[in-house]
């Protein structure tokens, strides 16, 4: 700050806009508070400060109305690596169950909720199965699961995978983990689960990822006995690729592998990164696929889901809203639904599940946020013909099978990374904190030529002002009773102040009980009687 110069300003307090003026930073106060009488040249000072100011508070107002908007900008990007962490792949039948292994028990409780047969037409369905008709005397069991009947029923991976080689490395079915979907039972490659290590591949191109050999095993289909909902007319596998933290839902997500055809999928990853609000709308809380029942429910209270909880995906927020969404209807939970709810029975499926799910998926009833991270795969799919002849004699003689088993039931998957590259699709905030002090730092050096110590010298003003003024007219008030006597006695004895100097400095006698003393100095008092009223 600049130092007051000149006798009359030194003598003003440090409270007088003058003296502040003379000495504050800010551009052009000194001119229309500085010495003299109001003429037009400071007139025109005042409305030029006025009018920057007003231009400052607009421009910050402004800012400050844009950053609260909460704009966000997408960055797209692509990065190598020397190594990627290779997906889950989740393989599934196209046939859910194998009709060598139903038995009349199955179809009694499942028939006709799963192939739309009426109890009269069990008979002649086990005589098409190749199997013998019920005995008389047959009594079902007195209760049934799904997840068992599938278990037992569906394509075992034993039977289906012929040959199985990870970068050149042979694996087989104990690399793979076996899942529930709603297709049935699947087989996942590199999940993950039971804290398994994740496979990782340093190339990319073919040769250098999962290649497996399958037998799709048309021979185990059910036949079409009726065209119901569950009614499957194609044979083959479906496949998803995706990431380990999130559940597949490969019968909307999954694509279809054709027997009689080796199959290329050639990946690239995908790192996906959203704000939180109020940028974004991304959320990394799961949700708990149980709920919690009324008092009254007849299931009582729901059992946690043991275990931690997985990552938070889209796919794992939509399966648990739609787990709720079932088991708030039917009381059950579909056998591929994570929680603690039983399983529904075979007529639950029937009556009540599959008709609550189907309908929620129709109205989009699950309503959830996009994954704060998460990483998907875009896929390139090409394919060839296989086997040839040569091979399908080959074949026949390896595996014990007749060329034209092999030629309708053998194809070839083979996934790979394209490269070892990687795109991220990254949101940013559009207008940082940093930015906004920086566009109102530039604004008020534009306008009002201030900075930052320009506004402590404002606030330390704003002091002054309070203790000289404030504090000093509220001192004065609680004074004024106590010295009231006093300076009635010192404007009746004015005139014995001018006598003061001239006082004997010689022993003084002894104060006067009704006097009160002033001293004025180290040497000199002088002496006031004070009247009794």
């Amino acid at each position: 700050m600049k130092t007051p110069s000149g006798p009359e300003e030194a003598q003003r307090p440090a409270s007088d806009i003058r003296v502040f003026a003379s000495s504050c930073t800010l551009h052009g106060l000194s001119h229309v508070f500085g010495p003299g009488s109001l003429t037009p040249r400071r007139g025109l000072w005042a409305v030029a400060i006025l009018l920057s100011l007003a231009a400052f508070l607009y421009q910050v107002a402004e800012r400050v109305r844009y950053y609260g908007e909460f704009h966000h900008e997408t960055a797209l990007d692509e990065r190598e690596s020397h190594r990627l962490t290779f997906p889950a792949i989740t393989l599934c039948n196209i046939n859910p169950l194998r009709r060598s292994r139903l038995t009349p028990n199955d179809l009694h409780w499942a028939g006709q909720a799963l192939l739309g047969l009426e109890p009269t037409e069990h008979a002649t369905f086990l005589r098409i199965l190749g199997q013998p008709p019920t005995l008389p005397g047959f009594m079902p069991s007195p209760t049934f699961d799904m997840a068992r009947l599938y278990a037992r029923a569906g394509h075992t991976l034993e039977d289906m995978l012929l040959d199985c080689r990870y970068r050149g490395q042979p694996c087989g079915p104990e690399n793979f983990t076996a899942i529930f979907t709603r297709m049935g039972r699947c087989y996942t490659f590199n999940s993950g689960a039971n804290g398994e290590e994740l496979l990782t591949t340093p190339k990319g191109g073919a040769g250098n990822g999962l290649e497996v050999m399958l037998d799709v095993q048309e021979d185990e289909y059910l036949p079409v006995w009726k065209d119901v909902e569950e009614t499957l007319f194609e044979v083959g596998i479906r496949v998803q690729i995706h990431s380990q933290e999130e559940p597949p839902i490969i019968d909307q997500l999954g694509f279809g592998v054709a027997p009689g055809y080796q199959t290329f999928v050639s990946c690239q990853q995908q790192q996906l990164s959203f704000l939180p609000p109020p940028w974004g709308d991304c959320s990394s809380a799961s949700l708990d696929p149980d709920f919690e029942l009324e008092p009254s429910d007849p299931l009582g209270p729901s059992s946690p889901t043991p275990g931690p909880r997985p990552p938070y995906s889209l796919v794992g927020c939509r399966l648990a809203c739609e787990t709720r969404y079932v088991a708030r209807k039917c009381g059950c939970r579909m056998m591929h639904m994570p929680g603690g709810a039983p399983v529904c029975s075979p007529q639950q499926y029937k009556d009540c599940a599959n008709v609550a799910l189907d309908a929620m998926l129709r109205k989009d009833a699950c309503t959830c946020p996009n994954p704060c991270t998460s990483t998907r795969y875009a896929k390139e799919l090409s394919m060839v013909r296989m086997p040839s002849r040569a091979a399908t004699r080959y074949l026949a003689r390896k595996y014990n099978r007749s060329e034209a088993y092999i030629a309708e039931n053998v194809l070839v998957l083979d996934i790979f990374f394209e490269a070892l590259n990687y795109e991220t699709v990254e949101q940013k905030k559009a207008y940082e904190v940093s930015e906004l002090l920086g566009d109102i730092g530039g604004q008020m050096g534009l306008f009002i030529g201030a900075s930052l110590l320009t506004i402590l010298e404002i606030l330390d003003y704003l002091c002054e002002v309070f203790r000289n003024r404030v504090l000093r007219y509220l001192w004065n008030g609680k004074r004024s009773p106590k010295h009231s006597s006093t300076n009635l006695l010192q404007e009746g004895l004015g005139s014995h102040g001018n006598q003061v100097p001239h006082l004997s400095l010689g022993p003084r006698p002894p104060t006067p009980p009704c006097a009160v003393t002033r001293t004025l100095s180290a040497s000199h008092r002088t002496c006031y009687l004070v009247t009794r009223l």
